[in-house]
């Protein structure tokens, strides 16, 4: 059995290409997310703003307690 026949005409390979899918398109945000944040990294936030899906991962959150805090 060759790869694209067991890729498309079985349910593990067509369960491989919706993970595949899927891991895919969290890479690409995760990137994106982390352009965005090195581009607009001076941007005050406003209380209307959230932190986006990927802010628990900066740590961002943190930052922002403590600054107000102080």
């Amino acid at each position: 059995m060759d790869f694209f026949s067991w890729l498309f005409d079985t349910r593990a390979g067509v369960a491989c290409l919706f993970i595949g899918g899927i891991i895919l398109c969290l890479i690409i945000a995760f990137v994106l997310e982390r352009r965005t944040r090195k581009q607009y990294f001076n941007h005050e936030k406003t209380d209307d703003e959230e932190g986006g899906i990927f802010s628990g991962v900066f740590g961002d959150d943190d930052e922002d307690s403590d600054s107000k805090q102080r």
